[in-house]
């Protein structure tokens, strides 16, 4: 290879001294096989980012424009590799540029391309439509409204943590009293989702307190009151030692989607107590990879799967960064890079939640695990971010 190509080879990243430095991108990517059986020993499901319309003329705090072509088509990448889709979940901005409005939208085109193809597919309840402040009758009813939206589509329901029910709630009874009436009419079983404050602080003290212990009994109360209506739980606290408690008291039958997209691997892994499935928007990212990690394990071969899944998790971790709930920056940058979709536009204008450095990171660690199908496109794209926002190439 002569030396002018050698440089052209080259990606010049952001130092920490605010200079340059070379990176030479990874020459194929990771071979992975898409098709084959369903995953077997465990249900994973990937949480999935919206491709906005870049052309769209709006304004940051107006409705989202999605390019619903490049969305759906994204989805049908994760089934065919054998993934579940979580639909319009924190992944998809829910709540971070993507109203109730766009989100019923996102539920009824994904719940008919799953139908289309037999993919997998859970959606998110939540109560996003309210203004605040909303009171506890409000909260109930707006979870019914979505609730009857994904039954009617036929998908899986995940009964989001609310904000408005954190704010409106002063007793872990109303918590009690809430998630039991929805669970009562439910149709079929759904997924509680827990999500934690670093992912949006607005529901610190979920389930009645801020102590995770106290909040946990209540969390296994609603369970426990009503164990056929609960499919699993889906729990992201970033603490895997705390899943792990949780997980061996659940009722037989009852799963643990881990939610942690900082110890996934060990988790999903297990031990000879038990193991964790999987929701996770890290699997937005990794789908392919994660996939066939995954097959390792239906063949019973966990020294594989961590092989395979065990040098992501420094990705994941740079990715979900403090403050964590930014990280959808990154997926779609990823997303980007891969040649999922033609531009870096986020809803919202979150593309900019991310410094360059950041990103230029984010890059580096995805491209050494040969996430890009096309090395070289992603190494032109990323050229060509860093040009516009001032590091020449």
């Amino acid at each position: 290879m002569s030396t002018a190509r050698s440089e052209r080879a080259t990606v010049l990243l952001p130092a920490a001294d605010g200079g340059t430095r070379a990176y030479t991108p990874r020459g194929e990517p990771l071979r992975t096989t898409p098709g084959g059986p369903p995953l077997a020993s465990r249900t994973v499901f990937a949480a999935a980012h919206v491709v906005a319309d870049a052309r769209a003329d709006v304004t940051p705090d107006g409705p989202a424009a999605v390019d619903w072509d490049a969305t759906l088509a994204f989805r049908r990448h994760l089934w065919s590799h054998g993934l579940g889709v979580a639909e319009a979940m924190d992944t998809a901005q829910r709540g971070m540029g993507l109203d109730w409005a766009g989100a019923a939208e996102l539920i009824r085109r994904s719940a008919a391309e799953a139908k289309a193809v037999g993919g997998r597919i859970a959606c998110g309840v939540g109560t996003d439509q309210l203004a605040p402040p909303a009171r506890l009758a409000e909260v109930r009813d707006a979870y019914e409204e979505q609730l009857a939206l994904v039954e009617s589509v036929g998908a899986r329901a995940i009964l989001m943590a609310s904000r408005a029910l954190a704010a409106a709630a002063t007793s872990p009874d109303d918590y009690l009293e809430t998630y039991g009436h929805l669970l009562r009419q439910a149709r079929e079983p759904v997924i509680l989702h827990w999500l934690g404050p670093m992912f949006d602080p607005a529901l610190e003290g979920y389930w009645g307190s801020s102590d995770l212990d106290a909040a946990t009994e209540t969390f296994l109360q609603v369970i426990a009151a009503h164990p056929d209506k609960v499919d699993g739980i889906k729990v992201s606290l970033l603490d895997a030692g705390r899943e792990i408690a949780l997980r061996r008291r659940l009722p037989e039958g009852v799963r643990c989607y881990t939610g942690d997209d900082f110890h996934y691997p060990e988790l999903i892994a297990g031990d000879d107590h038990g193991f964790s499935h999987a929701l996770l928007g890290i699997f937005d990212p990794l789908g392919p990879l994660a996939a066939e990690a995954v097959r390792s394990l239906d063949a019973g071969d966990t020294q594989g799967f961590r092989a395979l899944l065990d040098p992501t998790v420094e990705l994941s971790r740079h990715l979900f960064t403090a403050p964590t709930r930014y990280y959808k920056t990154g997926v779609v940058l990823l997303a980007w890079l891969a040649g999922h979709q033609t531009h870096f536009t986020m809803v919202g204008g979150l593309q900019s939640a991310r410094t360059l450095p950041h990103l230029a990171r984010a890059y580096e660690l995805a491209d050494g695990l040969g996430l890009f199908p096309d090395p070289a496109l992603a190494a032109t794209r990323m050229r060509a971010l860093l040009t516009v926002h001032g590091v020449p190439q």
